[in-house]
């Protein structure tokens, strides 16, 4: 995979739809790496649809949202539902019709798992600790970094570097 000027190797170089992050809260705080980061079910679900839009995008063909649904293994429902707020976000169109259904609004390359993450959720990462006037200083500032390092590695992958990934992964032989 190609790596975009300016990003981490390491967050392009995910092994395994591993995502790893590219920080450590070792450095300077003397504290340990950073674990689990949970994301909802509901960001989790709205990326398979974009994946499998971003995948339609050359074809230029609208999807249906139960067939998104049963492509990705998710409920039909809750996946329109889903869809419905990224049309109003901006990251996807739908098309009236009997042919009709919906597309990515923007080439994959120019979708990332930051703006999907900020469509569904307003923010990439919650932090309530920095608008907290109780919370210490140094605990504000380390989860000031946090967020800044998590954003920045969500706005770097895009869905055509899975799109690509996926080619990849695909062409390798294996014995």
């Amino acid at each position: 995979m190609r790596k975009r000027p300016g990003a981490p190797a390491q967050v392009l170089g995910f092994a395994s739809w591993e995502w790893r992050a590219p920080f450590s809260l070792r450095g300077g705080w003397g504290l340990p790496t950073v674990g689990a980061v949970k994301f909802s079910v509901k960001s989790d679900y709205a990326a398979r649809a974009v994946l499998s839009l971003a995948r339609s995008y050359p074809r230029g063909e609208a999807r249906k949202g139960e067939e998104l649904a049963a492509e990705a293994g998710v409920p039909a429902n809750y996946l329109v539902q889903i869809l419905v707020q990224l049309k109003a976000e901006g990251m996807v169109k739908s098309v009236r019709g009997k042919a009709g259904g919906y597309l990515l609004a923007r080439p994959p390359a120019q979708v990332s798992f930051g703006d999907l993450l900020r469509a569904i959720h307003g923010e990439v990462l919650d932090a309530p600790a920095l608008n907290d006037p109780e919370c210490p200083a140094e605990l504000r500032g380390a989860w000031g970094t946090l967020k800044q390092q998590v954003e920045g590695a969500a706005d770097q992958l895009s869905f055509q570097d899975l799109l690509e990934h996926g080619a990849e992964k695909a062409k390798m032989y294996y014995i």
